[in-house]
Formats: C-alpha cells, sequence, structure tokens
C-alpha cells in the first residue's frame, strides 16, 4: 500500500495550532530515546547531536514537536526556541512516507514538500543517521512493504 500525497483542511491546522504542543515533543522523545536504548541510532552520530536543539513541524495538523539531545538522551523543549539549530517542516504525508521508506528525505526536500531551515551540517548528520536506520519491527505490517529501502 502506498502512502498518497494529501494535505488536511486547513481547519485542522488552525485547531491543531491552538492545542498544547508539549505532548508531541514527548511522544517523539520517546521514540528516539527508545531507537537509541536498541542502539538503531549510531553512538557516534548522536554524539554530534549534543546540545542542539530541533523543530519538527507538521504543517497542516499544526503540530510541532521541539527538542534537545543532552547528555545521552533526547530531551522535550516546552516552548520552542526561537531559532533552532535545525528545524523540519512538511505535512502529515510526506513525514508518513518518510517513514514507510516510500520516499526519501532528499526527494521530498527537492520536490518541496519538506523544509529543512538551520545548520547544514546538522542536517546532513541527522539525514545520514536516519538512512542507515533499519527498522525491522515495520516489516510485515499493514502499509509497510517488505522491500522498504
Amino acid at each position: 500500500m502506498n502512502i498518497p500525497n494529501f494535505k488536511l483542511p486547513a481547519l485542522v491546522a488552525r485547531i491543531g495550532h491552538r492545542l498544547p504542543q508539549w505532548p508531541h515533543a514527548l511522544t517523539l522523545v520517546a521514540g528516539l530515546n527508545a531507537a537509541a536504548k536498541m542502539k538503531l541510532l549510531p553512538l557516534d552520530s548522536l554524539e554530534l547531536l549534543e546540545g542542539r536543539s530541533f523543530l519538527v513541524e507538521v504543517l497542516d495538523t499544526g503540530g510541532r514537536a521541539s527538542f534537545t539531545y543532552r547528555d545521552g538522551l533526547f530531551r522535550p523543549q516546552f516552548s520552542a526556541p526561537a531559532s533552532p539549530d535545525l528545524c523540519f517542516r512538511a505535512n502529515l504525508s510526506a513525514f508518513l512516507q518518510m517513514l514507510a521508506r516510500q520516499e526519501d528525505p532528499d526527494t521530498l526536500f527537492f520536490n518541496r514538500e519538506l523544509s529543512i531551515e538551520g545548520d547544514t551540517e546538522l542536517g546532513l548528520v541527522v539525514k545520514n543517521m536516519l538512512d542507515a536506520v533499519e527498522w525491522p519491527q515495520l516489516r510485515g505490517l499493514p502499509g509497510f512493504s517488505q522491500q522498504a529501502d
């Protein structure tokens, strides 16, 4: 099953902007820390994230997750910094396509479906780190191809 390119109605983002954003950060940080603990994220790459701030914004949901990496853990930031070190912005469909490995970040970026702002070198570290991750638990689930990669 392919994830189609879609955009949620503007009303969803207007409502989403008004909701508390910290649950998004807590959820994302929990997932990243679990991946790190399972050694899915390379330690040498994680060390390059030390003290850096990140923002992930899902444009068509109005959701934002702000976090940092400090002392070996991803940690939520309950208010987004004025200028994070690295910011990813896209609609929900683009993030789902990346997770399913249906599209790679480069393709989404060049098709203007993914915006990456901030420290270019840090962006490459994160991209390469995520590209190297094998997501065995996703294989075999409905909607996730056995031939993802």
